[in-house]
């Protein structure tokens, strides 16, 4: 639902706008050449129409003049840019596209006649040998009924309405007789093109409503290629149809008689079934308050306090866990055990985890009590599936197994991909069954509070072209949503991979066992060229580019107003170069499910909301053309290939987490929490320093606490680098190891030759019960630093709501 002041968002608009477009070009400066000599323009709105508009061409010209004039209807209170693309016509190279301009339409204001001349080259260039484009915008307003839209500041979701197309049962039949079939087209709706079939004659178009949908039927023969571009003998603008009323329509046929249409237009309900905004959700809050219930009273048994906690002075503890594969799984294991033997588990509110650390939470949450009992438990059960064999699982008679499931999700209406199969794979690797459990049933372990509210973390990346450096989105997994962060949009979690259009629920698939989810969280296989040769770097040279590109992508936007942004063409032609790109930039196991933000569209203001701006953090942020609603797909990945790190979550300023125990399962200390200190203090996002001593390098030890005294909104944070430090001569606290244990404290953590690396997927017992014991004993030994830092969490609440 959206926020209160997004329901009045254009209460003031009385009117929206049409707005035309006179291209013309000419050389600025003698002797110098423009443009190819055959050229032509495409005009491109993606916020008001999915059609790109083109001039003629203008053939053996150096100086080509169009004066041809395009019209769009557009929405003032959305972000509309104008893409141009000046196209070659060549023998050799046909519609080759040498520049592209992106140009904002809210520098054009209503009424106003506007001539904006584009330099096609860098100013150095242009200097020399000058290239411009000019174009004429003109901004005219239409009178009608504002139109309504709901929006959380960021995304925007503009009206639907509904085309019924009901075709005439006796000539649809004869024409299937006759190997036809009739091909019905609304471009500007989620359906885009229907056909008739012996069983399907009535059909739905959900369309934008203010992009003046268009109704296209024509006869197509059934043996006929599919996407040829023939014809349309019948075009029925849909704004000419009474609302509401039934009206026929006939379309005559060459062998006579006539096909029959029954029409009717009918407005859509404005009820959103993906949630706008960025404060939690009821059902979190109310989580919240019962699971405070519960933290209160494991704060007064460990310090003594001598009143019951209100709810305002409960500190909100949460738990980080990296990814790590097996290594990740077993040591979170361990963190959790230790946490139960200090009695501190019952203080954390939240868990969140990546990766491998996954794997440990999705078993655990199919026990609605699980943190009330003694984990040893299920440490017991799940060892056998660490310590098992796997080849069977990817033999040829499993692959078969698994090809026929993912065959009939297809038939489903899930997006077939390789992570699907990975998933499948994965869940054999840990299971010796099908785990039905589902995300939406890990509700049950948290109804009362009992249990901290897990958040599982993926990456939203491009499938092809990009490294997850140039574009990612942190997304995020609980049990009552799926959503993210810099957009504040959420869906039901039992309505992931469902089918999504304009915020509303078009299709609903059953919902996915968790495996298909934990193939996504921890889909160590998506990793393309790009992404590697980006690792290959140190962190510092990453960080170096990253806030490089971002200093002058901020720059870009502040001088120009955001409003010019010039691209260099993409010169990359023929077919090697083409098979050699997708070499580099494709995802070997991309994971794919419907977007369940297509279509919504981003308002006018976005990159000034605070909301967005913390998650502002890739160049194409400022492209809404690029950004994920206008794809109909996403592509999620483990977040490994950005930063191993699911913190992101808990740095919501809304779940306002006092104390972050931060488990990081590195196999190189401290670098992926030093990374993600980076990002939050380029991001500007409350976060401590992480200072370490050049003895704390070479000599890592187990427990370290960094806060922020100068920032009360930056979370304290409780390190835990995997290390063996003390573990060595200690089996216990305070217990030192025997002659004969020694052996036991011997943990091999070599980045390169350690048993534990992430791509290692069966331990021995003996390495398995090495990883337990060690992730225990580094919780324990630490108990004293923990508990100060929640005292301090206490301490800082309590003070805080005194000064209040």
């Amino acid at each position: 639902m959206a926020t209160s002041w997004a329901q009045d968002l254009i209460s003031s608009e009385q009117f929206d706008y049409r707005l035309s477009y006179s291209p013309m070009e000419r050389v600025l400066g003698c002797g110098a050449r423009v443009f190819p000599f055959d050229c032509y323009v495409t005009l491109h709105l993606p916020s008001a129409s999915c059609e790109k508009f083109r001039t003629r061409t203008v053939r053996d010209s150096r100086k080509p003049v169009w004066n041809e004039t395009f019209y769009f209807r557009i929405q003032t209170q959305i972000k509309n840019i104008l893409q141009l693309e000046v196209h070659g016509d060549h023998l050799f190279s046909k519609n080759d596209v040498q520049v592209v301009v992106d140009f904002d339409l809210a520098k054009v204001q209503p009424g106003a006649t506007v001539l904006e001349i584009f330099s096609l080259k860098p100013e150095k260039e242009n200097s020399l040998n000058p290239e411009f484009l000019e174009v004429e915008f003109k901004l005219s307003a239409i009178a009608g009924p504002p139109e309504h839209l709901i929006s959380n500041g960021v995304l925007v979701a503009q009206e639907l309405s509904v085309l019924e197309v009901i075709v005439g049962k006796e000539v649809n039949e004869q024409l299937l007789k006759a190997k036809k079939t009739i091909i019905l087209t609304v471009q500007e709706s989620y359906e885009g093109t229907q056909k008739t079939t012996k069983d399907v004659d009535s059909f739905l178009f959900h369309c934008i409503k203010s992009w003046e949908p268009v109704l296209k039927v024509k006869f197509q023969s059934i043996s006929h290629e599919e996407g040829t571009d023939s014809a349309y003998p019948l075009v029925l603008p849909l704004k000419q149809f009474p609302l509401g009323q039934e009206v026929k329509v006939r379309l005559p046929r060459e062998e006579g008689g006539a096909l029959e249409l029954y029409l009717r237009v009918i407005d859509w309900s404005q009820n959103l079934d993906v949630r706008l905004g960025y404060e939690l959700c009821a059902a979190e809050q109310d989580f919240l308050h019962k699971r405070k219930q519960v933290v209160a009273d494991a704060f007064n048994k460990l310090f003594n306090l001598r009143r019951y906690l209100p709810e305002d002075e409960v500190p909100v503890v949460a738990v980080m866990a990296t990814g790590g594969g097996l290594r990740a799984m077993t040591a979170l294991y361990g963190n959790l055990l230790a946490l139960q033997k200090l009695n501190i588990l019952d203080c954390v509110s939240y868990i969140t985890s990546a990766s491998g650390s996954t794997w440990t939470l999705t078993n655990l949450y199919q026990d609605a009590n699980w943190s009330q009992k003694n984990l040893e438990e299920h440490i017991q059960a799940v060892k056998p599936q660490i310590l098992k064999s796997k080849w069977d699982y990817i033999s040829v008679e499993r692959l078969k197994v698994y090809h026929k499931e993912l065959v009939e999700r297809a038939e489903m209406g899930y997006l077939p991909s390789f992570t699907a199969l990975w998933a499948l794979v994965l869940e054999a690797f840990l299971h010796d069954k099908p785990n039905e459990s589902k995300l939406s049933e890990q509700r049950s372990a948290i109804n009362q509070g009992q249990n901290p509210l897990p958040i599982y973390t993926a990456m939203n990346v491009k499938d092809k072209d990009f490294s997850t450096f140039d574009f990612r989105e942190w997304m995020e997994f609980n049990p009552y949503e799926v959503g993210f962060l810099k957009y504040g949009a959420y869906i039901s979690a039992e309505d992931f991979d469902s089918k999504f259009f304009m915020g509303k629920l078009m299709k609903r698939l059953p919902e996915s066992r968790i495996c298909y989810l934990e193939g996504i969280w921890s889909n160590i296989f998506s990793l393309n060229l790009l992404d590697g040769l980006y690792w290959c770097s140190t962190p510092d040279e990453f960080w170096e580019r990253w806030v490089k590109d971002m200093s002058e992508s901020e720059r870009k936007y502040s001088e120009d107003g955001g409003t010019t942004v010039y691209k260099p063409p993409d010169t990359a032609t023929g077919k090697l170069c083409e098979i050699f790109n997708d070499i580099l930039t494709d995802r070997p196991l991309k994971g794919a499910t419907h977007n369940f933000l297509r279509s919504l569209a981003m308002y006018k203001d976005y990159m000034q909301q605070s909301n967005f701006i913390q998650w502002n953090d890739t160049v194409f942020d400022e492209s809404p053309s690029k950004l994920t609603p206008s794809a109909e797909s996403l592509c999620l990945t483990d977040i490994c290939y950005f930063i191993n790190n699911s913190g992101s979550s808990l740095l919501n300023p809304k779940r306002n987490v006092d104390v972050i125990i931060m488990l990081d399962y590195g196999v190189i200390p401290f670098k992926q929490t030093e990374m993600f200190a980076d990002y939050c203090e380029v991001q500007g996002i409350p976060f401590p320093k992480v200072e370490l001593s050049e003895e704390d390098r070479k000599n890592p030890k187990e427990c370290y606490v960094f806060s922020d005294d100068s920032d009360p909104r930056a979370p304290i944070v409780v390190l835990f680098p995997l290390v063996d430090s003390s573990f060595k001569e200690y089996t216990a606290p305070g217990v030192k190891r025997t002659p004969s244990e020694m052996s036991g404290g011997e943990v091999n953590l070599h980045p390169i030759y350690s048993p534990y690396q992430t791509l290692h997927v069966t331990y021995s017992e003996e390495n398995f019960d090495k990883l337990l014991n060690l992730s225990t004993y580094n919780i324990l030994c630490s108990k004293d630093k923990i508990l100060h830092a929640l005292q301090y969490a206490l301490q800082k609440r309590q003070n805080i709501w005194t000064r209040g």
